[in-house]
């Protein structure tokens, strides 16, 4: 890493790259059971549809990806999802760049709340998000959760009341 990191806004010619990212990041890093392993371009291009995504660069090397979706009942609300960095990497604290792309995005585009899902066997993400200003919501389920798995603990940033 030698180059500059960038964020990018993802449009739906990134589909493909941020299925390969999601997967490659995932790869050993997250348990076998999660639905990221089988991430796909037809559902990538579907969530940049809805919501949206950044890529992270280092240089022109695409290194990283995160997506958004608007939360199915609650208007105002974006859903944080498959944010993940390629593992070679890693240790450079590069997704604090994907993670305030998407708050600053929130805020700009009048947002009210963002929320995120940490999975019961990745705990050290709690301080991390915490860092950021997300705060534990144990009252709330996590509208993508994968029924066959544990549920995740939810995260929320409130951006504006």
């Amino acid at each position: 890493m030698g180059s500059p990191i960038a964020v990018r806004p993802a449009d739906d010619e990134d589909a493909t790259l941020i299925a390969g990212l999601t997967r490659k990041a995932w790869a050993g890093k997250v348990s076998v059971t999660s639905s990221g392993h089988r991430e796909t371009a037809v559902l990538v291009a579907e969530h940049l549809r809805q919501g949206g995504g950044f890529v992270l660069l280092d240089g022109a090397t695409p290194i990283g990806s995160v997506r958004w979706l608007p939360h199915d009942t609650e208007p105002g609300v974006w859903e944080i999802l498959r944010m993940g960095v390629l593992p070679e990497y890693r240790g450079q604290n590069l997704s604090q760049h994907l993670l305030e792309a998407v708050i600053h995005h929130g805020l700009e585009s009048g947002i009210d709340e963002l929320r995120l899902a940490v999975r019961p066997d990745q705990p050290k993400l709690i301080d991390f998000y915490s860092a950021y200003e997300f705060e534990l919501a144990p009252e709330l389920e996590y509208s993508h959760a994968n029924p066959l798995e544990p549920a995740p603990l939810v995260m929320r940033r409130v951006l504006r009341d």
